[in-house]
């Protein structure tokens, strides 16, 4: 399986295109607590357009949490101030953006978009997206299977994944930023990725 890291390429294609692009980007939001967080960051906001939003959203990521059999103990004992890293982020428009290799898609995946509200403001396609974790599971569901996720156990880095992926696309929109850019990287190849999915990048970053 691929293991290349695709977002400095991607970012250095973007940079001779143009386009500055920040890696290693956080969020308040977005941290080890899942949806916890995003609950709390919200409401330390004080801001009441926050409210449905967010509520929606964390009912979805709480459902998706314990359907991957999450221990609901260790997600009140992780840390709020432990943040996640997002690959990308175009700062002019403050949208996220992800380059989603092999590992990405799986069968854990495909349950998280089948959660998804049928409303819920994403930028990539949801069918092509399932297509893709029906045809990768059989290869991608056992990778790390004998490494520990927080609140997942052993083997759990997958299911672990796919649910910080639903956080991401779910929180983002909750939190008043853009719908975050998911781009198809399978085999890791970051330059190449730019170069195929260039046009529909710039016009999502409006430019």
């Amino acid at each position: 399986m691929p293991v290349m890291d695709a977002a400095p390429a991607f970012a250095e294609a973007a940079a001779a295109d143009g386009i500055t692009l920040t890696d290693q980007a956080t969020f308040d939001w977005l941290t080890e607590a899942g949806h916890r967080g995003l609950e709390q960051a919200a409401m330390a906001r004080r801001d009441p357009s926050l409210r449905e939003p967010v509520t929606a959203a964390v009912e979805v990521l709480s459902a998706i949490y314990d359907q991957f059999g999450g221990d609901t103990a260790v997600m009140r004992s992780l840390r709020m101030n432990y943040f996640v890293t997002v690959d990308l982020v175009h700062e002019p428009s403050g949208t996220v953006i992800e380059l989603d290799e092999s590992k990405h898609f799986t069968s854990y995946r495909l349950k998280t978009l089948e959660r998804y509200p049928p409303d819920v403001k994403v930028r990539f396609d949801r069918d092509e997206y399932r297509a893709l974790c029906r045809e990768w599971a059989a290869q991608t569901d056992t990778l790390d299977r004998a490494f520990a996720a927080k609140g997942f156990g052993i083997g759990g880095r997958q299911r672990e994944r796919a649910y910080r992926d639903a956080l991401l696309d779910l929180g983002a929109p909750a939190m008043g930023l853009p719908p975050v850019v998911r781009v198809i990287a399978l085999d890791g190849d970051g330059a190449a990725a730019y170069g195929r999915d260039r046009d529909r990048v710039r016009a999502l970053l409006g430019i």
